[in-house]
């Protein structure tokens, strides 16, 4: 009988000790910093639980047992409040420190500059070779989507002009709707700003449509902010006198030709976009305008200069002038400027 409690007491202190042991071991892991050697990017799909994103840390290397991550949380279910998304996980942190990584909404992000004045297609090549890695053919058919665009609340064939420039930090993730319908958001936000500073050019213009259409035009005739709103003026002077703009961007829209020469036969297009041959605005914008531009048109210099020329000088500026004969005398200087005769 004694020798049978002897044992019976081994086993317990050696099944105790084992116990300890492993208790311990897991307690140790949890204390010590991940065998991560650089930050990983991870995704915690919908769904999962502490033993599957277990699982999913261990088979990515960011900790070493997922059993030991999976009792964490069981002791710690609290702090365990996982998110769906993607995660930026340094190297280096222990189990407490990653899942309160997870735990906090701070989804990994992807920095999208898109500039002022880029056309809906330059737009998407941007998203297609940035991070996110879009569909340039998805974006571009879903910025012509008439269906689309009217989900979007904007009162227009497609979203030319209405996706707003800006540098924004996008969730690791987001999808091609997802993108067009942030950018057309902040297009949007601005509208009501600006609406709410009533201008008188609203009303003159007619709409927002409008507005964009005849600022992305500004917007691709010059890039100096101080000639922002005297070109706006010209314009503006133009289309109360029933004149063309007469804007070589519009020409350069129509081809998706933005560099080099415009052919006489792109010149004699009888594309409604041709602001060269047709008096008025366009059906819509040309590119995405930014702000300045925007506001350039709402709040023109007023001026009684109807023509402008770049002055081919390298200072990116142009001469205004009034007259036609003036505007010729300038074409001259330009061309002298370029060192041509």
């Amino acid at each position: 009988m004694k020798k049978l409690l002897a044992f019976f007491t081994v086993l317990f202190l050696g099944v105790l000790g084992l116990g300890a042991g492993s208790a311990f071991y897991i307690y140790k892991q949890w204390q010590e910093p991940s065998p991560l050697k650089e930050p990983v990017l991870l995704e915690i799909p919908k769904g999962y639980g502490a033993a599957q994103i277990g699982k999913l840390l261990q088979k990515n290397g960011v900790i070493e047992s997922a059993r030991s991550f999976k009792w964490w949380c069981k002791f710690h279910s609290g702090k365990a409040n996982f998110k769906t998304g993607w995660y930026n996980i340094p190297a280096g942190q222990s189990i407490e420190q990653i899942a309160a990584i997870l735990s906090s909404s701070k989804t990994a992000t992807v920095k999208v500059t898109i500039p002022e004045g880029r056309a809906s297609w330059e737009i998407a090549e941007i998203f297609a070779s940035s991070q996110l890695k879009l569909d340039s053919a998805k974006l571009d058919s879903l910025m012509h989507c008439k269906t689309f665009t009217d989900s979007l609340g904007v009162k227009a064939k497609d979203l030319e002009g209405y996706m707003f420039p800006s540098t924004y930090d996008f969730s690791y993730g987001t999808n091609e709707q997802s993108a067009i319908k942030f950018l057309v958001r902040e297009n949007l936000k601005l509208r009501d700003e600006l609406q709410a500073l009533n201008s008188p050019i609203w009303n003159e213009l007619g709409s927002w449509h409008k507005i964009l259409t005849l600022a992305s035009v500004v917007e691709e005739e010059t890039g100096l902010p101080q000639e922002r709103s005297h070109i706006a003026g010209v314009f503006l002077n133009r289309l109360r006198m029933g004149m063309s703009l007469g804007a070589d961007p519009t020409v350069r829209f129509i081809f998706r030709n933005l560099t080099g020469p415009i052919y006489k036969s792109q010149l004699a297009s009888d594309n409604p976009y041709n602001t060269r041959r047709f008096a008025g605005l366009m059906p819509g914008p040309i590119s995405n305008p930014g702000r300045l531009a925007i506001e350039a048109v709402l709040f023109p210099m007023q001026t009684e200069d109807l023509y402008f020329v770049a002055k081919d000088d390298g200072s990116r500026e142009h001469y205004f002038s009034k007259t036609l004969a003036k505007h010729n005398h300038y074409i001259g200087v330009a061309t002298k400027n370029r060192g041509e005769r």
